[in-house]
């Protein structure tokens, strides 16, 4: 089954479905690195109402066949930008994630793309490495969602 995916600017509608996706504790526990606002509504509109008004950041609302299923974003200064995304859990393993980001990075012209994972995120790595992204660096740094510090991986797009 073929998915036809597609990404928009964030609309204020999809905000109720990226609050849901991003507060998902099954998806936080994988991703690791989260941050204040995927765990609090207030934060999480304070922190979007920000990067939708921030012209350098890059924020799109990630669509299959026609519902919002995540949202992918670059942002940061011209020599360090990072791709950032997040595919609502329900829909892991179709390729949405590999389609979007490789959309995203080919409407960032700015090279080198770097990302950060937790080094046991395998689906998010092998999403990134498939999108032309390779493991540049290791490290370790605090991940919220679980409380502790953790392997990472960063990976980079020249």
């Amino acid at each position: 089954m073929t998915v036809a995916i597609a990404l928009r600017a964030v609309r204020d509608s999809d905000l109720p479905a990226l609050w849901e996706q991003l507060s998902d504790p099954e998806a936080q526990q994988v991703a690791a690195v989260t941050r204040e606002y995927n765990y609090d509504r207030k934060e999480f509109d304070a922190h979007w109402a920000r990067v939708r008004g921030d012209a350098s950041v890059t924020m799109r609302t990630v669509l299959a066949d026609g519902v919002v299923v995540g949202h992918a974003a670059v942002y940061g200064p011209p020599d360090e930008r990072e791709v950032t995304y997040w595919i609502d859990r329900v829909h892991w393993g179709r390729g949405i994630a590999t389609a979007a980001l490789a959309q995203l990075v080919g409407l960032e012209s700015a090279r080198p793309l770097f990302a950060h994972a937790a080094a046991d995120n395998t689906g998010s790595i092998r999403v990134l490495e498939k999108c032309g992204f390779v493991v540049t660096g290791r490290g370790r740094g605090f991940a919220f969602a679980r409380g502790q510090d953790i392997d990472e991986v960063l990976l980079t797009l020249a």
